[in-house]
């Protein structure tokens, strides 16, 4: 099972979306049958058998054995991974374009910068699956507090001018078979876990996008 899998299909986007296959899927995490879920869930073995099979067709399950009761044949299912994503292309001709509107400081710019993300990223696993090869990425998740807005504009101006000289150092236009590789670094705000806690600071979000093209070694 995979621990994260993305939804490029826009059936299966609306599959997943479905509040019981949601339920489904999110309870398959451990391999179980419709009577199994049936039960769990509280609802009809008929009804559950619907929605397993519509979401075997689109590919979020999988058969993992058949186990012969009788006369009956029991059929148990494992979702395909632990965790779904929706790539924006599923949302086709009005998923995020960050090239419309880029600005550093809109949070807007920085969510089209996490969509794209998904999306170049979910159709590179794509590849990989079928090549069976492995993606090269690399990601560092960090905090900070800081004591200030100036700090943070501090900060925001010196990891733009860092990540820039970085670029600048490894970027090797003329490399042959060179592979180009997309650095995207964000800073947010962390939302309040409290509903009743104070609303984000406008403007707390920040972005630096940037290609690097290197030869692939």
């Amino acid at each position: 099972m995979l621990e994260v899998a993305v939804i490029e299909e826009p059936a299966a986007a609306e599959a997943s979306l479905d509040p019981m296959r949601s339920r489904i899927l999110a309870e398959l995490v451990e391999p179980g049958s419709a009577v199994m879920l049936a039960g769990r869930l509280g609802v009809a073995r008929q009804k559950v058998n619907y929605h397993l099979k519509e979401l075997e067709r689109h590919g979020l399950v999988e058969l993992v054995e058949e186990r012969r009761r009788g006369n009956v044949a029991e059929r148990v299912y494992r979702a395909v991974a632990a965790s779904f994503v929706i790539s924006p292309v599923a949302l086709g001709a009005v998923s995020p374009d960050p090239a419309r509107a880029p600005d550093q400081l809109s949070a807007r710019w920085l969510v089209a910068l996490g969509a794209r993300l998904v999306q170049e990223v979910g159709a590179l696993l794509g590849g990989a699956a079928r090549a069976q090869r492995r993606v090269a990425t690399f990601a560092v998740d960090a905090q900070v507090r800081f004591a200030s807005a100036g700090e943070r504009a501090e900060f925001a101006e010196e990891l733009t001018r860092v990540v820039a000289e970085l670029v600048g150092r490894y970027h090797d236009e003329g490399a042959v078979g060179g592979r180009v590789h997309r650095v995207v670094v964000g800073v947010h705000q962390i939302p309040e876990r409290d509903p009743g806690g104070p609303v984000p600071m406008a403007g707390a979000g920040g972005a630096v996008d940037a290609e690097v093209g290197q030869e692939d070694r």
